[in-house]
Parts: C-alpha cells; structure tokens; sequence
C-alpha cells in the first residue's frame, strides 16, 4: 500500500503485516475520506462487504487481490470467525489487508469484532472512519436527522439483531426523537408491531432510504403502521435504512418548498 505501517518490525516469522479497518462510505465514491481513496488506490489485498459500490472497487490496482465476504440477510458467503481468520492470517503472512466496509467501520461494521482478532494475534491494526450510512442516507435525501424544531436525539439500532422482540426501544422514537434502524427490511412488519406496542402512534411519519447516495436512490414515505406494506409493495432492497419521526415530514415539506421556489 502507499500508507506506511505503523511499526514497520519484523517477528520471529519474518515481517509484519498489517490491516486497515476502512469505511468505504454510504456509496457514492466521491463521499470517500482521502485516506480511504489512497489505501483503496494502493492495496493488494481487498477484503470487501458485498454493499460497498462497485464504482470504489474499481479504484484498486489492476494487480489487486479482490475477496469478496459478502452478508446478505443471513446469507454468510464466509462466517465472521472465518472473516476474522482470514485477515489474521494474511496479516501474519506479511500482507497488508484492506478490509473494506461500507459506512463507517464502527457503526453495524463488526468492526469491533474483527480489531479485537488483530488485537489478540498482535496484528497491527488501524480504523479508517467512514460516512456511515444513516449520515449519509440522511444527507442525501436532504433529512435532517436532527431539527431544532423536530428532534434533539437521534438513535441507531439494528432491525436483524439477537432477539429482535425482547430488545427495549422504549423511548427511542417519539417526540423531539429520530430513530434510525439498519438492516430492518426483513423485519419491518415486527418493527412496527414493536413501536406501536411501545406506545409510538401508528401515524408517525417515516422514511425508508434506499441506495443511498446512488444514482438509483429512493426515498419513500408512509405512516408507521403502514411499513411492512411499503417494503413489500415498492420490493424494496438492501441497502435501505428506516428512518422514522418527525424530521422525515419536514423533510418532505422542505423538499416541495425548494421544487416551488425553483419553478418560480
């Protein structure tokens, strides 16, 4: 790669490799860091999620090794431990590993997992933060994840996590609240069940965000109750987030503002 390492030493079995957490960003390549683009420009080795565009993935050397270990709703092509063996084992080799992950590392990355396997097998390891996707999502659709008149706190969670129906989102959505959810798709009819449950009204607006920052970006809106039927009647597909309260309605009336001001 064109970054050093950080050490540069050499072990009993010869010399130290090293891995590069690195956020490839919510999509579009133009929202990359610039150490991201330089790791990416000068890697010989690219661990990738299926999610980071192909667009980034062709910034890689021609010569560059391109792994693919994608997750697509419980989908494994290879397990984490098997994820998080490969990048040790690379790295004990002598390999640079650039293990890329769309959105931010650290955010629903199972960045946290992989760093503590470089950890324990004294692998060199170093984070490359990344736009995640709910910034980005956000963003793009010109949605405030928080308004001084709409929301003051703003949550993530994940929709496709351990024990779905036990987690306690009481109090994560509602007024003055933005709640962000990832990887809900499989789950949004048991995701509105929940909220509704927990005393949010079946009435709150939301969005769903789909390819985020992509040129095929989709922005839709429906009351919560009415969730599971937008996901299935629109077929929507990952990557999507669910982006839910009041900032999504003032989104939307932002949006029809600045279409009229610019036909005027």
């Amino acid at each position: 790669m064109n970054e050093t390492t950080s050490s540069g030493a050499t072990g009993p079995n010869g010399p130290e490799g090293k891995v590069w957490l690195v956020g490839a960003g919510p999509g579009d390549p133009d929202l990359l860091t610039l150490r991201a683009a330089r790791l990416i420009m000068g890697a010989r080795l690219i661990v990738h999620d299926g999610l980071v565009d192909p667009r980034i993935l062709a910034m890689a050397p021609a010569g560059a090794r391109l792994v693919s270990v994608a997750k697509r709703r419980s989908r494994h092509s290879m397990p984490q431990d098997e994820i998080n063996a490969l990048l040790v084992r690379e790295a004990l080799a002598g390999g640079e590993v650039l293990r890329l992950k769309g959105g931010d590392p650290f955010i629903f990355g199972r960045g946290g997992e992989e760093a503590e396997a470089c950890i324990a097998a004294g692998v060199a390891v170093e984070v490359v933060p990344g736009i995640s996707a709910a910034v980005g999502a956000g963003a793009a659709a010109l949605l405030p994840l928080t308004h001084r008149d709409a929301a003051s706190v703003v949550s993530f969670v994940s929709g496709q996590c351990k024990g779905l129906t036990d987690q306690n989102w009481a109090g994560l959505a509602g007024v003055g609240r933005t709640l962000v959810i990832y990887m809900g798709l499989a789950t949004a009819a048991q995701i509105a069940e929940k909220l509704i449950a927990d005393g949010l009204s079946p009435e709150t607006p939301l969005a769903v965000v789909e390819n985020a920052t992509r040129p095929d970006m989709r922005v839709l809106r429906s009351p919560l109750a009415a969730l599971a039927d937008l996901v299935e009647r629109e077929r929507v597909q990952s990557p999507a987030l669910i982006i839910i309260g009041a900032v999504t309605a003032r989104a939307q009336s932002e949006i029809a503002r600045v279409a009229l001001e610019a036909i005027k």
